[in-house]
């Protein structure tokens, strides 16, 4: 499946920046460690790796029929916190797809550390070319990382090649909401160098159009807005710090991005939940 020019350079993109030594020091040290994804938050200053990694026990719950010979493909895996408790709790295989070799290695080092190598396998590539033979998975989950694809229909075709029969899609993604204006959210759009963003209605209606039928689609899009709130927090408090770490200028830029973040949720212009769709 050949992959046009816009989506090879989102793709180029988005992979430079996640193997950066700014962007890696930021989402390991600040965003949650092996969980960099949108936490669920029970009090408005709970430490984001503690929020980040109850979002994985929530997703984790939603999965029906989960054991030892389930095989899972985790797309944009990141550092591989999901996947690690998925393998602890059900004793699953997972399947790490994740562009950023930076990440990769971060998380084949965690993986070996938790001596979980025999259970989780990593494998660089994107998901508008998932590197895989068709139906050979029964769960599919993906925590935040579809936004990053500049073909997101693609994406999900994708999915529905390569799951078996009846499987299972869980995810979360930072989207827009189903009425969001045209335009307001150029300056979130710039901090991930996107153009667009997904939507409940989108999802809704494309995996519908591909025979998926929808187990549960969870609205939790206030988490959103705190989590980003929590992770500026965190960077300015920790800003000498990071500035060390990081460049100043990516670590002001952050800031202000995130800022853009908190503002477009508390206006209504985003969106966020956790989705559940069974294959046909």
């Amino acid at each position: 499946m050949s992959v046009d020019a816009e989506t090879a350079r989102v793709v180029a993109v988005t992979e430079q920046y996640y193997d950066s030594d700014d962007a890696d020091s930021f989402y390991a040290e600040i965003w949650g460690g092996e969980d960099i994804h949108i936490g669920l938050y029970e009090y408005p200053t709970q430490p984001v790796r503690e929020a980040s990694r109850a979002t994985v026990r929530v997703l984790a719950d939603t999965l029906q029929s989960m054991g030892p010979d389930t095989r899972v493909l985790d797309l944009g895996s990141g550092y591989g916190g999901t996947a690690r408790s998925l393998v602890q709790r059900f004793g699953c295989h997972v399947t790490c797809l994740n562009l950023s070799e930076a990440q990769n290695a971060r998380n084949r080092r965690l993986t070996q550390a938790h001596g979980l190598e025999d259970r989780v396998h990593v494998v660089h590539g994107n998901f508008e070319e998932i590197p895989f033979e068709n139906a050979v998975f029964d769960v599919v989950c993906s925590q935040d990382a579809l936004l990053h694809s500049g073909r997101r229909g693609l994406v999900l075709e994708e999915v529905a090649r390569v799951l078996r029969p009846g499987g299972q899609f869980v995810f979360t993604d930072p989207m827009q909401s189903d009425d969001c204006p045209e335009g307001v959210l150029d300056p979130v759009l710039a901090r991930v160098h996107l153009v667009t963003l997904g939507s409940f209605r989108f999802y809704r209606q494309k995996l519908a159009e591909l025979g998926f039928v929808e187990l549960s689609v969870r609205d939790l899009t206030h988490h959103l807005g705190r989590h980003y709130a929590r992770v500026r927090q965190e960077l300015q408090a920790r800003y000498d710090e990071m500035v060390g770490k990081a460049s100043k200028e990516y670590v002001d830029r952050m800031l202000t991005g995130l800022g853009h973040w908190v503002d477009a949720e508390a206006k209504g212009y985003l969106a966020w939940g956790i989705l559940h769709f069974r294959a046909p």
